[in-house]
């Protein structure tokens, strides 16, 4: 199936650092969930929306050091309106070809977070 790929946006992206105490050689179990939604313009069957986003959320029974939440939506023009078959198989591409986005979004944003907090720590203990 020939597709041509418009471009992609973040339609969310939130972090924010949960005090979580740890003892020593605790282990946090993160685990991300993950979720695509599909979807397709109303005036054009032919033009695409795919979502893939990833979330991390505390709970009392499972802490975790942060909240995040990011999602990738890329938009893609299909060259015709695909079968199932096809637009299963487009799917799967599109999954593959914006997960490394959505990886690269989520590896900037803990790097820049844990890097203000490194900067915040050092400025308060050098005072």
């Amino acid at each position: 199936m020939k597709y041509e790929f418009k471009g992609i946006t973040v339609e969310e992206l939130s972090y924010n650092l949960n005090r979580v105490r740890l003892e020593p050689n605790q282990r946090l179990d993160i685990k991300p969930q993950f979720s695509r939604q599909v979807r397709k313009a109303n005036e054009n069957a032919k033009l695409n929306f795919i979502a893939l986003s990833v979330k991390i959320q505390t709970t009392d029974a499972e802490p975790k050091p942060f909240n995040l939440s990011a999602t990738v939506v890329g938009v893609f023009e299909l060259a015709e309106e695909p079968n199932p078959q096809q637009e299963r198989s487009f799917v799967i591409e599109a999954t593959q070809l914006l997960y490394p986005y959505l990886r690269s979004t989520v590896t900037n944003l803990t790097a820049q977070a844990y890097m203000s907090c490194a900067t915040a720590w050092l400025a308060s203990s050098e005072s």
